[in-house]
């Protein structure tokens, strides 16, 4: 038995070339060494769609907002219940946190995945969550309010929450 497996391994390994049929470059049928290869210019960088836009455009009160994050007046500690600010960890069960990239809340977490629109005080956005062992997918608008005290959440999308949610920010 042992005689057959070493030979089947070998037809296997070999099968596994890795390479593409029709796509021979010169590596193919020179002979180049690992110094030959560091020694190759590396090939010129191709502009990205959108690569034009590197710099983010300031909205009209003059804040950056860069269309792959949250805006930065919308990050902070936010609470539904203005208690929760002030609860020890664990016992905060209405905080959320908002980060650059990120919603955090009690027992789930959403990583930004799309910025649909967005300008200083709003950001209507697609959220990829994870929690209590499942994944959703939500669509959120967040919107400032009362001058950057209140934080007002829509959700769309299969299960979410039909109305509205009113945050108080959190201090520091």
């Amino acid at each position: 038995m042992m005689r057959w497996t070493m030979p089947a391994a070998l037809v296997l390994l070999a099968a596994c070339g890795g390479g593409q049929d029709g796509e021979a470059g010169p590596e193919d049928s020179a002979v180049i060494g690992p110094v030959q290869k560091a020694e190759r210019a590396a090939p010129p960088e191709r502009p990205t769609a959108g690569a034009e836009a590197a710099a983010p455009a300031p909205d009209e009160d003059g804040a950056r907002v860069d269309g792959d994050t949250h805006p930065p007046e919308i990050r902070g500690r936010w609470a539904l219940s203005a208690a929760d600010c002030t609860a020890r960890k664990g016992a905060d069960l209405t905080v959320l946190t908002i980060g650059a990239t990120d919603l955090r809340f009690y027992e789930s977490h959403g990583e930004l995945v799309r910025v649909r629109q967005s300008d200083a005080n709003r950001i209507v956005a697609d959220y990829r969550f994870s929690g209590e062992g499942e994944e959703w997918d939500r669509r959120m608008t967040l919107t400032l309010a009362d001058g950057g005290k209140a934080l007002v959440r829509r959700d769309t999308g299969e299960g979410a929450v039909a109305n509205a949610m009113r945050y108080t920010r959190c201090a520091g």
